[in-house]
């Protein structure tokens, strides 16, 4: 109830503005998967490091047509998080600013649905800077490709409990886990494993 009144409260303050577009509905056939790479997991304060999106039509996962950006080194960047997403500071030399990085997502992304893996997280980061800098938060229709894939498997194998790793998922649905813990990789992953679960191809 809180997110649809926010919305709500966006729109109406958004309607003359820059992005007011991206409140109406969309009408197109494609989604967008998207990830992101940060310096931890609490929502609060992580701050992004990298950002990817890449969109999907039908059961087709457009690679050609995606977004790859890396940020400017923030502050909080640590040997803990470097060891997982691998990025260290003299990678993110020349990244793109965050005001910058969010316009390019923003435009890239539209007003389409997104598709993402642990995709709460992503959005709360997200949000947050859009918050701050732009006023609003990502009205977009959204899907969590583990719930939808739980709920094929449950529906083809009552008894089973599924394993909802990121890893055992895309082995079960029999798709190449591409570049691990990074942004354009886990998206490109999180996008064909939407594809096959829409295809019926989990067992």
């Amino acid at each position: 109830m809180l997110r649809v009144l926010r919305r709500a409260s966006d729109r109406r303050r958004q309607a003359n503005g820059e992005y007011g577009w991206l409140f109406n509905p969309y009408t197109g056939d494609e989604m967008v998967a998207i990830d992101c790479e940060t310096t931890g997991l609490d929502t609060r304060r992580a701050e992004l490091v990298s950002l990817a999106a890449v969109r999907l039509k039908g059961d087709r996962v457009l690679t050609s047509q995606s977004l790859d950006l890396r940020l400017t080194r923030p502050a909080s960047l640590t040997g803990d998080s470097i060891r997982i997403h691998g990025l260290r500071g003299i990678d993110l030399e020349g990244g793109d600013s965050i005001e910058a990085a969010l316009a390019k997502f923003l435009d890239f992304v539209g007003n389409r649905p997104l598709v993402g893996w642990c995709l709460e997280f992503d959005l709360a980061i997200l949000n947050r800077y859009l918050r701050a800098h732009l006023g609003f938060e990502l009205p977009n229709a959204r899907v969590e490709v583990s719930r939808v894939y739980a709920k094929a498997l449950r529906r083809r194998q009552p008894e089973a409990i599924p394993n909802l790793r990121f890893e055992a998922v895309a082995r079960a649905l029999e798709v190449p886990v591409m570049g691990r813990h990074t942004a354009l990789g886990d998206a490109v992953t999180t996008a064909l494993m939407y594809t096959r679960v829409q295809r019926g191809l989990v067992g």
